[in-house]
């Protein structure tokens, strides 16, 4: 579909998202390693991993689909982030551009979509 999925807005923003989510879940309590920490890293690469491989699908209907799934990752992030704060392990500052961040991803994903639909 895509001849270089990193030349996508989408997956820049997403791929930046998933690296601030690293740095500020290294300042999780230790506790929270096998828990909270690696379920949000995880989601936070989902959304990357999964425009970078819907991009490399050969019909737009399964580069949809990798899409939907990036999106529902991204829906995972947010409520892990909801999660982090309302536990104080991420200050009110640090969150609030992170959740921007998450609704601007959301936006691009659905107007990609609307895009490849047609």
């Amino acid at each position: 579909m895509v001849q270089n999925y990193k030349q996508l807005k989408i997956w820049k923003r997403s791929f930046d998202l998933a690296v601030k989510i690293y740095k500020i879940t290294a300042k999780f309590p230790k506790h929270e390693n096998y828990n909270l920490t690696s379920q949000l890293r995880r989601a936070s690469t989902s959304i990357s991993t999964n425009i970078a491989e819907g991009a490399s699908k050969h019909t737009p209907t399964d580069f949809v689909r990798f899409l939907y799934q990036a999106y529902g990752s991204l829906k995972e992030v947010e409520s892990l982030l909801l999660l982090s704060k309302e536990l104080k392990y991420i200050l009110v500052k640090d969150f609030e551009p992170l959740s921007r961040e998450v609704d601007e991803i959301a936006r691009m994903i659905y107007k990609f979509v609307e895009v490849i639909k047609k």
